[in-house]
């Protein structure tokens, strides 16, 4: 209270419900060494109710990590630690929260992490909040830890019956709330959580399961609890309390303490260390020039080999593995791989839960279905996470499937995405090499990969760094530049032959790192080519390949300067690969007419 008060904002009366809760949980069940946050056996809190961010830094204070000064002058303000939502800024958090429905699930990947993969005693501990129970990604959280067998995780669900605008829709039915967690094959347990010895023994009994199931806590809670003047009222929701009212409420609950209570210390443990001896026959990621590879399969080849090569190496899939070709690692290591079946946003999640713990971790799916996971995708960035995560069967190259499957949106998605790295190769051998690189790239960062094989372009052994591009046909009469990237590079290069029996010479650009994009040799282009420039993208126009190019070019201030962005612009719908390439007009006849255009003047 003292703290939202002081900064004018917070959310007092949602973390008092947990109080109780969380008081007994410090004290006598969570094993933590407060002075050494990075130690490997230690618990961990997430806070998925990260709203609730009062009471987490009230326990931070009580623990003696957090100074009285630093929680009345540091919360919510500007340039300071103490955010309004809790971030790994704090050496103490995991994972950012607050936007609801995504602790438990990156909670899952913490807990798979500590049994599948490091095999330590901690456990996870989650405080959730009743309104965030009506996101399905809590319930792709609870599905996962029961087929996973987490005993390791604990979710205490604060029920307080009011969400932001009212009640919630189960209200302070318990009953319901237990059904339902029980039917995803959690072991439930249903508590007053304002009584503390039932609390005590709800925590104690989390710690003592062995059957393989994931505990759910079910308390039954009053908002605001404490304060008689805001108890279980709707219109406090977010408000901090005047200062005379924070007054009377601190006077109500007994006045200021002094206390520094701290919890048990974790067991010592020691990280295992996982193979990279396989289990079968491995895949080559070597190929010879002209050969036919899909990019998805050399995706898969890389990560396998990866995998001999780095124990922190670890993939999941969303259940499409023999079409992104995660399978080749799954065979390979299946101790280190983790299937999330159809659930993109608990993939994402896990696969950032993993990445907390140290481990290199790849998530795969259909490019088009990283869009149900945006929001998660997005909360990783803000936790710092370094996160590697690929889509395959990118936009209308895919054919007869239709445009659900097609991803045409991807590559502005993530873009957008907070210091991400954004990669496109076109071949099996730039594939490869990727792959590599973003074991050593820090952020998020994204492999488009294609569904169709094409020829390979380079040899093995060929360098792929990150923010860089291939120049593949170049002279010193070009008379226009075409850049592509994936599926339209090699269109780029069919135009090129077509336009040379024309007698124009066209410069063109492999542009495998979209972002960062190498605007030097963009501009190089552009100079020699007095700025004449096709791009190329299977994308819609918005925010893809050409937007990066375009960007890079008008930021660098290079002029002259006139770029002819050709993608796809309607609505595709099923037939061939060729068909859909001619009739989005990014095909190799389309790319020659439009540098026949812009050579024409």
């Amino acid at each position: 209270m003292r703290s939202s008060t002081s900064a004018g904002s917070g959310h007092p009366t949602s973390s008092m419900s947990a109080a109780d809760l969380l008081a007994d949980l410090v004290a006598r069940h969570l094993h933590y060494d407060w002075d050494n946050p990075e130690t490997a056996t230690n618990d961990h809190l997430i806070f998925s109710k990260g709203h609730a961010s009062p009471l987490l830094y009230s326990i931070y204070r009580a623990v003696g990590v957090v100074s009285d000064d630093e929680l009345m002058t540091g919360y919510r303000r500007f340039g300071q630690r103490l955010e309004g939502h809790p971030t790994p800024i704090l050496p103490w958090v995991d994972v950012a929260t607050g936007s609801l429905g995504q602790g438990l699930p990156d909670a899952v990947g913490v807990a798979i992490a500590g049994k599948y993969l490091e095999k330590l005693p901690y456990r996870v501990w989650v405080l959730c909040g009743d309104s965030e129970m009506a996101e399905g990604s809590i319930w792709e959280a609870l599905d996962k830890a029961s087929f996973y067998e987490l005993s390791n995780l604990i979710a205490i669900v604060d029920v307080n019956r009011l969400g932001q605008r009212g009640e919630t829709d189960l209200g302070w039915d318990v009953e319901a709330y237990a059904r339902r967690t029980e039917a995803f094959g959690a072991r439930t347990i249903v508590i007053d959580g304002h009584d503390v010895t039932e609390i005590d023994e709800a925590l104690a009994a989390a710690t003592e399961t062995s059957d393989g199931r994931p505990t759910v806590i079910l308390a039954k809670t009053i908002k605001g609890r404490g304060f008689s003047e805001v108890e279980n009222k709707p219109d406090w929701h977010g408000k901090p309390f005047p200062e005379d009212m924070a007054e009377r409420a601190i006077a109500e609950l007994g006045g200021e303490r002094d206390l520094t209570i701290r919890g048990p210390l974790p067991e010592a443990g020691t990280p295992a260390q996982p193979s990279t001896t396989p289990s079968g026959d491995m895949p080559s990621a070597e190929y010879e020039v002209g050969d036919e590879v899909a990019t998805r399969k050399a995706y898969g080849d890389a990560l396998a080999v990866l995998g001999t090569r780095d124990p922190l190496v670890v993939a999941l899939d969303g259940e499409v593995s023999n079409s992104t070709y995660a399978s080749e690692f799954a065979h390979a290591f299946p101790d280190r791989y983790f299937e999330m079946y159809i659930a993109e946003q608990q993939m994402v999640a896990a696969a950032t839960g993993i990445s907390v713990r140290g481990f290199t971790t790849y998530a795969s799916t259909f490019a088009a279905f990283l869009t149900r996971a945006y929001d998660f995708i997005r909360m990783g960035a803000i936790s710092g996470v370094d996160l590697r995560l690929v889509g395959s069967h990118s936009g209308v190259e895919i054919g007869a499937d239709g445009p659900s499957q097609m991803a045409l949106e991807d590559l502005a998605m993530m873009r957008a995405v907070h210091g991400s790295t954004v990669l496109y190769p076109s071949d099996g051998t730039s594939t490869a090499a990727l792959v590599g690189e973003m074991a050593r790239t820090s952020g998020i960062s994204y492999l488009r990969t294609t569904r169709g094989a094409f020829p390979v372009l380079y040899p093995s052994g060929e360098e792929f760094p990150v923010g860089g591009s291939k120049v593949l046909r170049s002279s010193e009469d070009d008379g226009v530049t075409l850049v592509g990237a994936g599926v339209t590079l090699h269109a780029c290069l069919a135009a090129a032959d077509a336009l040379a029996d024309n007698g124009i010479k066209a410069r063109v650009i492999d542009a495998y790192s979209i972002k960062p994009i190498d605007t030097a040799t963009l501009q190089e282009a552009a100079v020699a080519t007095s700025g004449r420039i096709v791009v190329a993208e299977d994308h819609h126009p918005e925010g893809g390949l050409g937007s990066a190019v375009a960007d890079a070019l008008l930021e660098a201030g290079q002029t002259p300067l006139e770029i002819v962005r050709l993608a796809v612009s309607g609505m595709p719908g099923s037939g061939t690969g060729e068909e859909l390439l001619a009739w989005a007009g990014i095909d190799a006849d389309h790319i020659a007419d439009a540098a026949r255009r812009l050579a024409a003047g």
